[in-house]
């Protein structure tokens, strides 16, 4: 048996990493780690608390299209957070759409550009 003991990061494709860096930094004010090596393709490291989210500029195996509305029935990375409220007042304000949890817990799904579905759900401090 491994011992596994937390995710490292996860990784999205993206078709432009400076319009992704819109919505990952300036809407949701993750930092950028500037650690990020030469890869041999753009991209950028994004600091999740003690994880990472990878920005990965490649061509998208994936369809774009016909995804459901709601990320919850989507694979989807899920980010836990303190203010669902400030959450949806950015949202709101750079018109992102999303969908709030359907089992009624204080979280939401949201798409990035490039249409990665994220979970957000507020923990208590």
């Amino acid at each position: 048996m491994a011992n596994i003991i937390s995710i490292h990061h996860v990784s999205v494709i993206v078709a432009d990493t400076a319009r992704a860096l819109q919505f990952y930094h300036d809407t949701l004010g993750l930092e950028v780690d500037a650690d990020r090596p030469d890869l041999g393709y753009p991209g950028a490291w994004l600091k999740v608390g003690g994880q990472q989210i990878h920005l990965l500029e490649l061509p998208n195996p994936d369809s774009t299209t016909g995804r459901p509305l709601h990320g919850g029935r989507d694979r989807h990375v899920a980010l836990s957070i303190c203010d669902l409220d400030s959450l949806r007042a950015r949202l709101d304000a750079t018109e992102v759409t999303y969908t709030l949890s359907k089992s009624g817990r204080r979280a939401l799904f949201c798409r990035d550009l490039d249409g990665n579905a994220l979970e957000f759900i507020e923990q208590s401090a």
